[in-house]
């Protein structure tokens, strides 16, 4: 089976190099219509420039596809609805957005500025809402979405001097479980990546003897899939140098103490509530019904 896109239109944030560059060249070699949105700036957020988008752009029409360049950013609700507003102007339609913009501000908690927290959190965090809220209601009239928010591992696990990093990604992996069951009476499936490659935000973090096994193209596949119409809902993939797996959240059997229970009675058979022997996941239906 080829996984096509013909007749799609895309959108990818943080398109103009690493993992987002990949993204957007391999979905526009499928056949969708891509807007490559690339504020420009550097790694920590600051500056700007239509460079990186504008080359990418220019990649994608040397090989006879169609896209566009969008410079907003994602921290900001004009910024993102303008890269929507560039797709329904030019196509008419919005099917995929996939969330890759991010930047960082890497420092130990103790000395990290809040400043430094909250604007890492606005990029990640609330650039993937800022973006999802603005095609929401177009997915809803199509009857059909593909979304695509990145986690990582530091999200997922945790990593020293990433503490506003490490919430972020983690975040987008909540707004998506409950996005996941919002959308899917639309056809709108939301799914997540966790990638590890070696780009402009990990070179300082990644062995350099490691880099060149952990190109951003090999974790492409992994997102173009997540994007496609035989998609799953409520996914994360993790993806690096060709391996991929996924990452669940699960919940054991737990050990049912009484409602006397008090402190003790949960430190005496700690060892039996943490025991993860016959942990499975379990869905928001499972919830509701108790």
């Amino acid at each position: 089976m080829t996984i096509s896109f013909e007749g799609q239109v895309a959108i990818v944030t943080g398109a103009g190099g690493g993992l987002g560059r990949c993204h957007a060249l391999e979905l526009a070699k499928r056949g969708a219509k891509v807007v490559v949105n690339d504020l420009g700036g550097a790694m920590d957020g600051t500056g700007g420039s239509s460079e990186a988008a504008e080359a990418v752009v220019a990649e994608i029409k040397a090989a006879g596809g169609e896209a566009l360049a969008n410079g907003g950013s994602v921290s900001d609700r004009a910024g993102a609805k303008s890269m929507v507003e560039d797709a329904m102007n030019t196509w008419g339609r919005v099917d995929i957005l996939i969330n890759n913009a991010g930047i960082l501000r890497d420092k130990s908690f103790a000395k990290m500025t809040l400043d430094d927290f909250q604007v890492v959190m606005d990029v990640h965090l609330m650039g993937a809402v800022n973006c999802t809220h603005a095609v929401w209601p177009i997915m809803r009239e199509q009857n059909y979405g593909r979304i695509l928010m990145t986690t990582s591992p530091t999200g997922l696990y945790g990593n020293f001097g990433q503490t506003n990093y490490g919430a972020a990604k983690l975040a987008q992996v909540g707004f998506m479980h409950s996005l996941k069951i919002e959308g899917a009476k639309n056809n709108i499936h939301t799914n997540t990546i966790a990638p590890v490659a070696a780009t402009r935000m990990t070179e300082d973090l990644i062995p350099e003897a490691a880099q060149e096994k952990l190109g951003p193209e090999l974790v492409t596949p992994a997102a173009v899939f997540l994007v496609s119409e035989g998609a799953p809902n409520g996914v994360i993939l993790q993806a690096q140098g060709g391996k991929f797996s996924t990452a669940v959240m699960v919940e054991n059997e737990g050990v049912e103490i009484g409602l006397d229970a008090d402190a003790d009675d949960i430190a005496s058979r700690y060892e039996q509530i943490v025991d993860l022997a016959g942990a499975k996941p379990r869905n928001m239906l499972q919830l509701n019904a108790l």
